[in-house]
C-alpha cells in the first residue's frame, strides 16, 4: 500500500519534472451562491482554483504536494485563497465548515481505504445543506486497464502514481449517506496519432441533508 510519504513524493517529483501539469480551459463550474465558503481538494497548480476564486471570496484549498501548492500560490488570482499542504484523508478543518467541496480527479489517485477516508472527511466538513462536486475517470476511459493493477480497477503508472477508474454506482456508494443530485458519465473522443479514442469520466453532485 502506498504510504502518505510515498504518495506526496510521487506527486512532488511529477511537478518537479513537468512544472504546471494542468493547463487549458477549466470545465464549466456550477453556480456558487454569494458568500459560500468553498473547499477544493487536490488543487494541483491551481487550474480550477483560479476559477473558483473568481466566483467566491471564501475559498480554501489543499494539495498533498508542496510543489503543487507553491505553483498555485504564484497565480495572481489566488492571493485571497487559504492554501495548505495537507492530505485529503485527514483534513485540517473543523466539522461543518464548508458550503461546497470540489473533488476534481483526486479521489481516483488513492487506494480503496484512502477513497473511503476522503469521502468520510468530506461528509464531516460539509455544512448541512452543503454540496459536493465530484469528477473522476470512468472504467470506459481509454486508459483504464493500462499499467500494473494494484487493486480492482486501480492501476499504477511507472512514476508511482495510482489511477482508479470508477463506475457510477461506485461513486454513489462512496459518498453515502450524502444525497445524489446527479451521477452521470461524460463521454468524448480524443484524437491520438490519427485515431479517435474514448475518454470518459464520472460527474456527480451530492448534497448533505439540511
Amino acid at each position: 500500500m502506498c504510504s502518505v510519504t510515498d504518495h506526496a513524493a510521487a506527486w512532488d517529483e511529477d511537478y518537479r519534472r513537468r512544472g504546471n501539469l494542468w493547463g487549458g480551459a477549466v470545465a464549466p463550474l456550477p453556480d456558487i451562491p454569494a458568500g459560500a465558503v468553498v473547499l477544493e481538494l487536490g488543487c494541483g497548480n491551481g487550474k480550477t482554483l483560479s476559477a473558483l476564486a473568481r466566483h467566491s471570496s471564501g475559498v480554501a484549498a489543499i494539495d498533498i504536494s508542496s510543489r503543487a501548492v507553491a505553483l498555485a500560490r504564484q497565480r495572481p488570482d489566488t492571493a485571497s485563497v487559504h492554501l495548505a499542504v495537507a492530505d485529503a484523508r485527514h483534513l485540517p478543518f473543523c466539522g461543518e465548515t464548508f458550503d461546497a467541496v470540489f473533488i476534481v480527479h483526486v479521489a481516483g489517485h488513492l487506494t480503496g481505504p484512502g477513497r473511503r477516508a476522503l469521502a468520510s472527511e468530506v461528509r464531516r466538513v460539509l455544512l448541512p445543506g452543503g454540496t459536493t462536486f465530484f469528477r473522476g475517470f470512468s472504467i470506459e476511459d481509454m486508459r483504464a486497464g493500462k499499467g500494473e493493477e494494484t487493486e480492482h480497477r486501480t492501476f499504477a503508472r511507472g512514476d508511482g502514481i495510482l489511477t482508479h477508474y470508477f463506475t457510477e454506482d461506485e461513486v454513489s456508494d462512496l459518498f453515502t449517506p450524502l444525497l445524489p443530485v446527479l451521477v452521470r458519465t461524460h463521454r468524448w473522443r480524443m484524437r491520438v496519432r490519427g485515431r479517435d479514442l474514448p475518454r470518459a469520466e464520472i460527474e456527480a453532485v451530492f448534497q448533505r441533508s439540511a
